[in-house]
């Protein structure tokens, strides 16, 4: 056997033994337990440990699972509660692998357990949303709160302020203890149960939408009637305001003329009493000025006084 066919033989043995090897060999990190399978039977108990581990290679398979806290978000499913009243109610859930060994053996990987938590879980909601009324799931305690005048109006204050006796938290509470005793047997810890969101169905909601809607028109048309109201109250105080200022401007423009007039009378007369004949002259021009143009026509008798400053003849 010559040298090179050696070196081929050696390479051939290193790879196939680093095949081996590397099969062989499995790691566990702080966030993964393993369950070691022969043939798809689990052997032994769970591994735990962090580390290097050693299986028989190409027949033992090392199947890893999570050990941290997985999340679970449930689909949102239609319910009905003590009060008859029809609501969508959205849950999430908090799980880790407790018993990696049982939970194997019943739901074989996280897909499985997912599939099992979305039965129990959405089971046991339903199961108790239905023995409540809904202000039991909207609320959790029997905190005071204010309503306004508008809300009152909207909302069912005798449904909101009635005395609750179980509450949000209790009744959670109360799925999470019922949901766990049935993960238990899969090898599942339930570590929390919430109600995400809880709402009316669709045909529930647009009756709610359009009573709020037609309630904020008729308190829109309430708040527009009275700023009409106001508005005409503010109208008519400035009409009687504009009225008063008007008329007691008439009345001091009125003194002021009539101040005015006598003032003027008086310079007549004291012009008069000066020299009537002028002061006649003085008027009839005048009066010729304002009666008189190109196409007035005057019927008067010779002996008229009108005519006394055009009468030539007279003297």
């Amino acid at each position: 056997m010559t040298k090179q066919i050696r070196t081929v033989i050696v390479v051939i043995v290193a790879f196939v033994v680093l095949i081996i090897f590397a099969d062989a060999i499995y790691v566990v990190s702080e966030t993964n337990q393993v369950i070691i399978t022969q043939f798809g039977e689990p052997i032994g108990e769970a591994i735990t440990k962090p580390g290097l581990h050693v299986k028989t290679p190409f027949i033992q398979k090392a199947n890893y699972f999570e050990k941290r806290w997985l999340e679970w978000d449930g689909d949102a499913n239609q319910i009905v509660t003590k009060d008859k009243k029809y609501i969508w109610v959205d849950t999430y859930a908090r799980w880790r692998i407790s018993d990696p060994l049982g939970f194997f053996q019943r739901v074989r990987d996280e897909r499985g357990a997912q599939s099992r938590l979305d039965d129990i879980i959405d089971g046991e909601t339903r199961n108790a949303i239905a023995n409540y009324d809904l202000f039991e799931i909207v609320r959790s305690t029997n905190r005071e709160f204010a309503v306004s005048e508008e809300a009152a109006e909207i909302l069912d204050v005798e449904t909101t302020i009635q005395q609750v006796e179980m509450g949000r938290e209790k009744i959670t509470q109360i799925i999470l203890e019922r949901a766990s005793k049935i993960t238990s047997e899969f090898g599942i810890e339930l570590r929390d149960v919430r109600i995400k969101r809880v709402n009316y169905v669709e045909e529930v909601q647009r009756k709610v939408f359009d009573r709020m809607i037609a309630e904020r028109q008729r308190i829109a048309a309430k708040y527009r009637s009275e700023g009409d109201g106001k508005s005409a109250e503010i109208r008519g105080q400035k009409e009687r305001e504009l009225k008063r200022i008007q008329s007691e401007a008439y009345k001091t423009a009125q003194e002021i003329k009539g101040k005015a007039d006598a003032q003027a009378v008086k310079i007549y007369a004291d012009a008069y009493n000066l020299d009537a004949e002028f002061y006649q002259f003085m008027k009839t021009l005048e009066t010729y000025r304002n009666i008189l143009d190109k196409e007035t026509w005057l019927f008067l008798s010779t002996r008229s006084e009108f005519l006394k400053y055009l009468d030539s003849t007279q003297k």
